[in-house]
């Protein structure tokens, strides 16, 4: 029998509504069960296209025995950190401030009141096994425990959460200089992006370096901007069939992707391939941009116009099985030995993924592996195009990785100002005219008659689908962000003034006595354990980071020094984060870069 979750509108919940565990979702009758049947709660947070949550639930929480454990102990409740990321936000918090890192899923034990205990990410079956056991006898025989070391946990995460300006909240240029100087040292000089693995495309980042370009011509951070954006494109990461970027890379060398494809992070790297095209017409630029462009209009988006959340790294229970391929698969398909030479010579000689698949990726670019074949580019390229046309095909008859439908206000800000971006970048009107689409359903369908937004629009099992949720902080910022940029592409007034509306709502709504840094959530949302300030640029930029940006294009556009002043207030709340923690917080320093160049100009 399906539990709860079959009452819900999220595809993440639906995937476990058949689990033998007794889901519930997140919701104020769930919470009173706990409260009365004085139980501790799970909060199991996770997505639909990601690898590793698939792999607990497969492992545990289709375990008949494991889920009874569960059953008989526990209030297990199941979140879509995409729909829900107050939820999110706050226990990810708490076990990274336990355990000292994070991600998902994420399964974090709570009081019945909610307030955090104990938790971690992925744990395998008998290790998940031994954790239940010891958290039910604790608390059974030890509760007063249990619950001082929630008290001093909810202390120690409301002492992080919430900004304070202090003495050194003062910045200027130099703040910014000082940054760069800090992060420089932890890029990777060889591959571009961070030195390390996993490898993020982390488009905050270059996106910040194109800014603050324009104020300091640096040749090493220039070359850095080139070479990240060439060996992404280059890599596995990069699709090279189909188009657009997986989440993330495993490797230091953007080889083996996480295969799931987000759309915030398409979006957003629309964004900077297309502020990069602006600086530098770089044909694989290009070739990137309208290729990804070209995935989002035919995999991702509805036919009302909105763009979908994600498609899965996993098909047929297996990871990446949708996009790698076999010698034999690809003998067969390029059935031509000089055809299928030339593409393994272009596209990787040797199996490169668990040492039987191939994931396509280049080593050089196209004009200088025409040279190393001695043979005119023009043929050469004809001949890879030519197999590239063949895999695809065959490829859209495989057995497609699950996509989550859910249309969220805030992502798709994001991909608004991407195709309004790439439509300019390459004299593509399509990409303008599916942006105006997208913003208009937005617009119509999850913005309330008050002008506040909701957030998540899809449907329950049998009904039809409709908008729900009050929308974040996030939602926002990133759907002014696009506004913006559609008024900046194509000059439409009514783009300016729905996005000064959105904004004006936002301070309101999420503000502390008209002001920032803003909450996530507004005065009127549910209240959990703890209010947070997304302050952490990270695969997306903060919200508070989009939000001082909007705040000082609006204040220029619209002739609002109000707006301004709000901006400088909510910088002294957040600016020691930069001094602290450049790396993650580069959203915020071109926001402090646009806000520093205003004054500039006045």
């Amino acid at each position: 029998m399906p539990n709860q979750l079959i009452k819900e509108s999220s595809p993440y919940l639906l995937q476990h509504a058949n689990n033998p565990v007794n889901w519930y979702a997140w919701n104020d009758e769930t919470l009173e069960l706990a409260k009365k049947e004085n139980k501790l709660i799970l909060v199991s947070i996770g997505y639909s296209a990601c690898h590793w949550c698939h792999v607990m639930e497969h492992e545990s929480f289709e375990d008949e025995t494991v889920a009874s454990i569960m059953n008989e102990h526990f209030i297990n409740i199941k979140v879509d950190r995409e729909q829900r990321p107050d939820i999110d936000m706050v226990y990810m918090g708490a076990v990274q401030l336990m355990t000292g890192q994070g991600g998902w899923p994420l399964n974090c034990f709570a009081l019945p009141d909610g307030r955090p205990v104990y938790g971690g990410t992925y744990f395998p079956k008998k290790q998940w096994v031994n954790v239940l056991g010891n958290l039910a006898d604790l608390f059974a025989n030890n509760p007063q425990k249990v619950y001082e070391y929630a008290v001093n946990l909810t202390e120690g995460l409301e002492h992080l959460e919430i900004p304070k300006e202090t003495e050194s909240a003062h910045f200027n240029m130099q703040t910014l200089y000082s940054s760069v100087h800090k992060w420089r040292q932890s890029i990777d000089t060889e591959y571009g992006g961070p030195n390390k693995a996993p490898k993020f495309p982390l488009p905050n980042n270059y996106l910040f370096l194109l800014n603050y370009n324009y104020f300091e011509n640096d040749v090493i951070i220039k070359k850095h901007l080139d070479l990240t954006l060439t060996k992404m494109a280059w890599g596995g990461i990069y699709d090279h069939l189909g188009g657009g970027f997986a989440r993330y890379s495993t490797d230091i060398i953007w080889k083996v992707p996480h295969f799931e494809k987000m759309l915030y992070d398409n979006a957003q790297l629309c964004e900077i391939y297309s502020r990069a095209i602006s600086l530098n017409k770089n044909p694989l630029y290009e070739t990137a941009l309208k290729s990804t462009c070209e995935f989002i209009l035919r995999e991702m988006t509805s036919p009302e116009g909105g763009f979908y959340s994600a498609l899965d790294a996993d098909s047929e229970g297996e990871e990446g099985k949708f996009y790698v391929w076999t010698e034999k698969e690809l003998s067969q398909v390029i059935n031509d030995k000089q055809g299928l030479e030339l593409f393994k010579t272009a596209y990787g000689s040797e199996p490169n993924f668990e040492e039987k698949f191939f994931i396509l990726r280049r080593s050089m670019a196209p004009d200088k592996f025409a040279l190393s074949q001695k043979s005119p580019l023009e043929k050469i390229e004809a001949s890879l195009g030519a197999s590239r046309k063949k895999l695809l095909l065959i490829r859209s008859n495989r057995v497609r990785p699950f996509l989550d439908t859910k249309i969220l206000t805030g992502w798709n800000g994001q991909m608004i100002a991407g195709l309004a971006m790439a439509s300019k970048a390459l004299g593509e009107p399509s990409y303008l005219k599916a942006a105006e689409k997208a913003a208009d359903f937005v617009l119509a369908n999850l913005q309330q008659t008050d002008g506040r937004l909701l957030r998540s629009f899809g449907a329950i099992p049998g009904e039809k689908a409709q908008a729900r949720i009050l929308a974040y902080l996030d939602d926002y910022a990133y759907l002014c962000h696009g506004l913006i940029t559609l008024y900046e592409t194509n000059g439409d007034k009514k783009r300016l003034a729905q996005a000064i509306k959105l904004n004006e709502n936002m301070i309101k709504h999420h503000g502390k006595q008209g002001t920032g840094p803003f909450f996530q959530t507004s005065e009127d949302h549910e209240k959990l354990f703890a209010r947070s300030i997304d302050q952490y640029d990270g695969a997306q930029p903060s919200a508070n980071s989009v939000a001082l940006s909007n705040l000082v294009k609006l204040s220029r556009y619209n002739q609002e020094p109000r707006l301004m002043k709000i901006a400088e207030d909510s910088f002294k709340g957040l600016v020691m984060r930069l001094k602290m923690q450049p790396s993650s917080s580069t959203a915020l320093a071109t926001a402090l870069a646009e806000f520093l160049d205003e004054g500039q100009k006045k």
